[in-house]
């Protein structure tokens, strides 16, 4: 199966239309499936004076969202950009009013970010879509992650579930890979992983034991302003990525038959095996002895195994030092 890998430019373009449609070409360019914004209406979903999160705090988060938002018809076009260049638009909605706008637009998925959660009433309204949710788990305890896997099955069961870990940035020790495989055991849904670490290390782990989906923040620099630029991957990096992944999928796809590979070494293994020769001259009728035999290469004569089979034969013929033995020149 092939991994979704998702870019998530979230606001990192810091409200500029075009910034947001160069970031759709340089993720497309990177390889990725699908580009994520964030579609905010702060009207819809915060408080003048809710609190910035701990990791940036740049302005007020409403003026945030109100600034970096785009209307509905520059939405419509960032999808049609997608569209143009091969990739998915997606974006994750953070109020009834953002799941609206989007159904307007026509999105093909939703993407719940780890803070809307426990939103009952948005998942409601996503549920009755129909269409494909994944729910990102990083700030979820095991109750309320159930709750929401249980809200969206009411209406259908095309779910995925992401382990996440809300710490920007993540480190390694609480990436939590084991909970992924918690979530496949527990939910029966496929899995993967929204990585916040510095590096692509946790993603390529995470498709190895069976990820169907990574996500992961997207910037043209981790200097750029705004709340996730600095846990981002750049796009060389984003290129990395997919190269990573792909690579991994033909490895998962393509098991090994051990044997029946030895026997497509058979060249290599004549060039770098050894075989049995004779280190001193030899006369016929001799009897061998270890002294006289030692194993070099190449390996198409006597395997080197056989070496101790040999000791105790008898010359058949006069062999001179450093030769080849083979099966006629000694009987036992």
């Amino acid at each position: 199966m092939t991994c979704l890998i998702i870019a998530e430019v979230g606001s990192v373009h810091d409200g500029s239309f075009g910034n947001a449609l160069k970031l759709i070409e340089a993720a497309a360019e990177s390889g990725v499936d699908v580009v994520k914004f964030q579609t905010h209406i702060s009207a819809a979903e915060t408080l003048r004076d809710a609190p910035m999160p701990p990791y940036f705090k740049g302005e007020p988060r409403y003026e945030y969202f109100e600034r970096t938002g785009f209307r509905r018809d520059q939405w419509q076009e960032l999808k049609a950009h997608c569209e143009a260049h091969n990739v998915e638009f997606l974006s994750s909605p953070f109020s009834q009013a953002a799941v609206e706008l989007l159904e307007d637009i026509g999105v093909n998925r939703y993407k719940v970010g780890s803070g809307e959660m426990t939103n009952i009433p948005m998942l409601d309204a996503i549920g009755q879509t129909g269409k494909h949710v994944i729910l990102s788990s990083g700030m979820s305890s095991w109750a309320e992650l159930d709750t929401a896997v249980e809200t969206i099955r009411r209406y259908h069961d095309h779910i995925s579930v992401l382990q996440c870990t809300t710490s920007y940035p993540c480190p390694y020790e609480d990436v939590g890979l084991n909970v992924m495989l918690e979530m496949k055991e527990r939910y029966g849904l496929p899995v993967g992983l929204s990585d916040h670490t510095l590096t692509i290390y946790a993603s390529l782990a995470a498709v190895t034991l069976g990820a169907s989906i990574i996500e992961r923040h997207f910037a043209f620099s981790r200097r750029m302003y705004g709340s996730d630029a600095r846990h981002s991957l750049e796009p060389d990096e984003m290129r990395d990525l997919v190269d990573g992944i792909r690579a991994i999928e033909i490895m998962l796809a393509n098991p090994v038959d051990k044997d029946g590979m030895v026997n497509r070494m058979t060249p290599m293994k004549e060039i770098f095996e050894k075989s049995v020769v004779s280190v001193i001259d030899i006369q016929q009728g001799v009897t061998i002895t270890a002294d006289m035999i030692a194993v070099k290469k190449p390996g198409t004569g006597i395997p080197a195994r056989r070496l101790h089979n040999i000791i105790g034969t008898t010359a058949t013929r006069d062999i001179p030092a450093d030769t080849l033995l083979q099966e006629s020149d000694f009987d036992s």
